[in-house]
Order: C-alpha cells, then structure tokens, then sequence
C-alpha cells in the first residue's frame, strides 16, 4: 500500500496515511474501517456514460448514484469517462488519474458527524486538449450511451435575455471555421456525432444536470444550433434523432478546501488529492427519455418523471434563489460562511418572506413534495455548520445565475400583479455588493465572467440610479417595470445609506 506520512501539530506524531487507487483499494479496509469501500470489482466496467465538467456537483450526485448501482451488481456497462476542456480541468485530470478515479465523499452531518465512502464509478478521464481525437472517438463508439453535463449555468452559450446560442461568441465561432479541431464541448459532441450518424451507430443521449430550468430544452437549443451552423441536415438529424432529457438535482456541494483534505487525513486516515464534502440532503428527478437506454436508475434515489418543470422550478426559484438572497446581504453584513449567514434571525426571516410571498406563487404543483416542508428544510440545510459553505462561492458568477434563478420569478410576478419588492431588495444587494466594496470600505473580489462590466454598470450608481438596470443583456426591459424599479430604488438607496442590516429590517416592517 502506498503511503504518505503528515504531521497535524508540532507535538503530534506523525501519522500513516493510505492514499486511493486501484492497488490501495483493497488494504483500506483494515486501514479505514469506518470508509465504505467500492462492494465490486472494478476490473471490467466499461464507460457508458461519459461525463462533461467533472467537479464535486457531478461526484457528490451522478457519480454517486452509478455507484450505488455498481454496488448492487448491476451497471457494470454504465461507469463513467469523464472529460474536461477548460484550462482549469486539469486540475482534476492529474488528481482523478493519479488515484484511478477514486476519491472520497464526506457527508456533513449538521451534529459533526462525518460520513466518508469512496466512490468507484469514474474508471477514466480525458483532457480534450490532450488529444481531442482520442476524446471524440470514444465519444463515437458504440460504448457509450449517455453524455452527461455539468458545465455550469454559463456554459451553454445562451444569451440571458433572447434565449438564442450566440454562434459569434469567440470559441464557438472558433469551431465553426471550416477544417477547425474542436475545442469546445460543443464542437467535440457534434462531430462525435456526425461520425456515429456516418457509421450507422445510434446516437447517445446528452442528459444536462446543470441549475437551469428546463435544461434539456437548454441544450437541446444549444447543440442543434451549432450543428445546424456546421451542417443544416446534421442539425435536423440531431434535433429529431438525439434525447435531451431534463432533470432537475440538488446537494449543497462546497467547494473543497485544504481544511477539508486535512481533516479526511485527520479522521480517516486516507490521502486524497481532490475528495468531495456534501450535505445529507441529495434529490435528483429525471426525465425518462433516453436515445439508446440508461441505466437502472429506479434502483436508487433517482426520481423518474415524465416532467421535471414542477421540481425544476421549486429548486431553482426557491433554493437557488434564495443562496442569491442571502449571500449579497449576508457578504455586506460580515458574514462569511452561509451557516453563520442563516442562522442570522433577520436574513432566515428575509429568505422565508421571500419564498412564500414571491418565489412560490410562481411554482406548479409539484407531485410527491410538500413545499412548505421544503422551504422549511431549505432554511435547515443552509444552516447545517458542518458544511461550512462560503458565502464568494454563492456570490460568483451572479450574471448566469439571477437572470435564470431570480428574474423569472420577478417577471411572473409582475405579469400577474404579485409582490416583487423582495426580488428586486435582492437584485439591489447584487448592484451594492458588485460596486465592489463593503460597508467598512474593504475591497469585494466580484468573480464574474463579465466582472468588468458589472463592476462598471454598478459603479455608476451616483451619477445614474439605474445604471446597474441598464444592462439590456442582463435585465431586459425591467426598467419598464415601474413596481420593480421603485422597490429596487428604495433598497438600493437604504443599502447606501443605512447598510444592509438596517436595509433588511426596513424591509420587513410592513410583513410582520
């Protein structure tokens, strides 16, 4: 077995740590008796599925669920491949590599208790760049059955406001140039499947996981446009031939961070380069449409549907909506962690108006959910201290997330009359929190894709109080909605003049 030894403190003793991998697997037992450990043999699975921006989401739902399965003797063709295009993914690629594929997952318990499996499912991974060939041919061989995405909100090229694939972005029209070696996740798939078509293979089903509503329908629009930029009957051929079945999935997945690499070493005993923290809560409801079949899914907590939108939209409007309620103000406040944040009486009471008043009169009857339980737990999960979520990490790339989480809900609102002063408190928080600096005149690091303009349009509050709604491309004709502005100008205004607590209470006085 291969080991590292680490020292915790200057006193302690130095400890023997088991590092994962296929050689390893089998010693851990003894070494970590409290991990659970892949219950199959690993030699012989074969990639099914091959999976497009590998990080903790993907590992802590997807990944989990193949394991389950493989666990109970069944999936053996379904494990997973994954493949990273960004320079950022390679990262991942030596870690997953260098420990064939394994890695730990550590529920967080909210009373401390950790609960740590090592999950099997991943038996490869490919870095596009590495050899793209390589990639594209797997992606066209008769192996695999289902490509799967979790390319974040802003990965599928999809104009906030029209809705529409925006062929001149520079990558996409990179690899729409004639003779052009795909870079993107587009241009990889749509050859692979070009060459499936040409080779008489039934083409994969490509299954989003990202938080977007109906984000089937998102990559659908996504894929058949390139293709149809590319080649108009491959773009017909997609459309009719290829499923995009929507789903909708939900765990609070932080970012991992070296703490939590020390404490697996710590409490465990294993060495892992890339492990993956977690609450208890885990739920994924999928479309039942598939090209050519799927896994056994109804042997895990996968829920099957024949519509996703109820679930999609109870998540999206009420969970992730509300991350963009509390973090702006919490970040504002002094708050750094999202538990700390929560337990706040002030921000759980401004979440819960918020869902109830605004974000569930939006929603459909959702089949099997009671839905204040769930606004209930939300508050609970956000809560759990174990976590330990940061309140940057629910603060990055707001651009791709409140026009698809938050605006939708403040434009049915509006349709229909409802209330939107709390959506729009919560969009001034983001225009207060993008100028980019707090209440104690310490400097925010905004992490946006297009952080230079937002920071801009944020920035031109005093000369301008709707520079920040200006932005066609983010908000649309919002600056039409003469009851949204008004309540985004009162919050705004008292975030300036009174700070975010005090913004907060104002708020809320005429709802208690």
């Amino acid at each position: 077995m291969t080991e590292t030894t680490e020292t915790t403190g200057t006193t302690a003793a130095p400890r023997t740590l088991s590092t994962l991998g296929n050689e390893t697997l089998a010693a851990l037992a003894p070494a970590a008796p409290e991990v659970a450990l892949p219950a199959y043999d690993r030699v012989g699975l074969s990639a099914g599925i091959v999976h497009f921006g590998v990080g903790g989401f993907h590992r802590a739902h997807q990944a989990l669920m193949i394991d389950d399965l493989l666990a109970q003797g069944l999936a053996r063709d379904w494990a997973i491949c994954g493949v990273g295009v960004m320079p950022s993914d390679v990262r991942m690629r030596d870690a997953l590599l260098d420990q064939d594929g394994l890695y730990t997952l550590v529920v967080k318990h909210p009373d401390g208790r950790l609960e740590a499996r090592v999950i099997g499912s991943i038996i490869d991974y490919m870095y596009a760049p590495d050899d793209v060939e390589a990639v594209i041919e797997r992606l066209a061989s008769r192996e695999v059955k289902i490509v799967s995405l979790t390319v974040t909100e802003g990965g599928y090229n999809i104009h906030p406001v029209t809705g529409e694939f925006e062929l001149d972005s520079p990558a996409v029209a990179a690899d729409l140039a004639a003779d052009a070696v795909p870079a993107t996740v587009f241009g990889i798939v749509v050859e692979a499947l070009r060459r499936r078509r040409a080779r008489g293979v039934v083409p994969f089903t490509i299954m989003s996981c990202d938080n977007l509503q109906d984000n089937g329908g998102v990559a659908r629009r996504a894929f058949v446009a390139f293709a149809t930029a590319k080649d108009a009957d491959l773009g017909l051929w997609i459309s009719v031939a290829v499923s995009f079945p929507s789903s909708m999935v939900d765990r609070i997945t932080p970012v991992t961070t070296d703490n939590d690499r020390a404490q697996i070493a710590d409490t465990f005993g294993l060495s892992d380069r890339w492990p993956v923290v977690c609450e208890p809560f885990l739920q994924w409801v999928l479309e039942d449409h598939f090209t050519d079949g799927r896994p056994p899914y109804e042997k895990t907590a996968v829920q099957l549907v024949a519509d996703v939108e109820p679930y999609e939209l109870m998540k999206l409007r009420l969970l992730n909506a509300s991350h963009q309620g509390l973090c702006y103000f919490a970040h504002l406040m002094g708050y750094r962690l999202v538990h700390d944040a929560a337990a706040d009486p002030l921000i759980a009471t401004f979440l819960r108006a918020y869902m109830d008043r605004e974000g569930t009169p939006t929603l459909k009857p959702v089949p099997g959910i009671d839905v204040e339980d769930y606004k209930t737990q939300l508050i609970e999960r956000f809560s759990n201290p174990g976590v330990r979520d940061t309140v940057a990490r629910l603060c990055a790339e707001s651009s791709d997330r409140i026009p698809k989480w938050l605006l939708p809900v403040v434009r049915e609102q509006s349709a229909r009359g409802g209330e939107v002063a709390l959506s729009a408190a919560i969009v001034a928080s983001w225009a207060r929190y993008a100028e980019g600096t707090d209440e104690q005149g310490q400097p925010i690091e905004v992490v946006d894709r297009i952080k230079d303009r937002v920071m801009a349009s944020a920035d031109g509050y005093s000369s301008d109080p709707h520079s920040f709604l200006r932005d066609e491309d983010l908000f649309g004709d919002l600056l039409n909605d003469a009851a949204f502005v008004a309540a985004y100008d009162r919050a705004l205004e008292l975030l300036h003049t009174v700070g975010a607590r005090a913004t907060l209470e104002e708020l809320l006085k005429p709802l208690n």
